[in-house]
């Protein structure tokens, strides 16, 4: 895959991190401009979720029936005008439905993307691709708040979402001029009202479902970090809120330099032995970090090293089991996509409020909850590493 492509690519998967972190230090602002509490405006984030979850599974079926291209390029579009509606929303209602459209829009590249890596590569050649895509998702939750809180602060909340408008433009002519289609033109097309059926032939499909899990469940893990870290750093130990950054970034600076240091083993090593260490890796620094917090340090450091390997340890899990799970997928590329980012990101966001409920005022319930997911990480591999490894045709 060139150079051009992957840099698309990589845009084009910035779109969720960005619409999510960018805007998180403007709830103060925004709440001020709307007369409500930051409570109020959480919801556009649950909407943007929402539409998320949604909007994958709709893009699945018609970029298999019409390519790549075009949803693609229609996503994009959305995203960029919802983009603009934000910035001008009159009311709060109104910002809500703004965002449950932008994601819509903007959950195009993150399906499409990997079905036009998977339409381009083979296995290896994906947990490599995908592998140095890490680096966008490892670099923009660092990024995405610090820009934001300078925008917010210099020139308003709404600017923020003008920017956002302006980078999906950018990405929109990046698509149109450089992304040609990567559905093979003789590749016979999956109609629309097969999608329900296809859905269920990949729920049917166990080293799929096996392989999608592993990642999904991982995935999981990273978001009961996002969602209790803040806490555990800032309430519980008493690091300043500017410091909470550097901390955040040095373990995505883990996650990225594991996920680089993974692109170049797949040239001796195949993605599902990798992964069957690595979630290992996973699991042992997972329990090592619950046992720390529950003796109940009173410094952070002690839970610092394991989070670390944890983290970490997700730069090889999640590009080898995407790349497993599409590998093979054929003519349904796009609908194991979308199934597969739903499927995770339903797991993720359950894990992240899990976090919440079992908050105890101590660092077990974001411990615990990697725990539980490390073990679920290892259950489902072993489980999925005993399949046949051909697929049903």
């Amino acid at each position: 895959m060139n150079l051009r492509t992957l840099l698309i690519l990589g845009a084009l998967s910035a779109f969720a991190p960005l619409a999510i972190d960018f805007y998180l230090p403007a709830f103060p602002a925004m709440a001020h401009a709307f007369a409500t509490d930051e409570k109020h405006i959480q919801t556009t984030l649950a909407a943007y979720f929402l539409g998320l979850s949604i909007g994958q599974l709709a893009y699945g079926p018609v970029a298999d029936r019409f390519g790549r291209r075009k949803p693609l390029l229609f996503g994009v579009a959305l995203f960029t005008l919802a983009s603009l509606a934000c910035a001008y929303a009159p009311s709060l209602d109104a910002l809500v439905l703004a965002r449950f459209v932008q994601a819509l829009g903007g959950c195009a590249g993150m399906v499409l993307s990997r079905a036009i890596v998977s339409d381009k590569c083979d296995a290896v050649a994906s947990a490599k691709v995908f592998s140095q895509l890490m680096l966008v998702m490892g670099l923009a939750p660092i990024l995405a708040p610090m820009l934001g809180g300078v925008l917010v602060n210099v020139t308003g909340w709404q600017a923020i979402f003008l920017v956002l408008s302006l980078f999906s433009a950018g990405c929109l002519l990046a698509v149109s001029l450089g992304l040609p289609e990567s559905l093979p033109a003789h590749i016979p097309r999956q109609p629309l009202s097969g999608a329900l059926r296809q859905y269920l032939n990949l729920l049917g499909d166990r080293l799929f479902i096996g392989h999608a899990l592993t990642g999904g469940v991982a995935i999981a893990g990273m978001f009961a970090y996002i969602a209790g870290s803040p806490f555990v750093f800032i309430k519980l130990y008493g690091v300043p809120p500017e410091h909470y950054g550097w901390l955040f970034g040095t373990n995505a600076a883990g996650f990225i330099l594991v996920a680089q240091l993974n692109a170049r083993l797949l040239t001796r090593h195949g993605p599902a032995l990798l992964l069957s260490r690595a979630v290992w890796v996973y699991l042992v620094a997972a329990l090592v970090l619950l046992l720390v917090a529950l003796m109940r340090p009173s410094q952070l450091w002690p839970l610092l090293v394991p989070l670390f390997v944890c983290i970490a340890s997700l730069g090889c899990i999640m590009p080898n089991a995407a790349a497993c799970a599409m590998s093979g997928q054929g003519t349904r590329a796009g609908s194991a996509s979308a199934l597969m980012g739903c499927l995770q990101f339903s797991v993720a966001a359950g894990a992240a409020a899990l976090v919440g409920v079992l908050h105890d005022g101590s660092a077990v319930p974001m411990t615990l909850v990697l725990s539980l997911c490390g073990m679920l990480v290892v259950s489902v591999a072993m489980l999925t590493g005993r399949l046949p490894p051909k697929r049903p045709a």
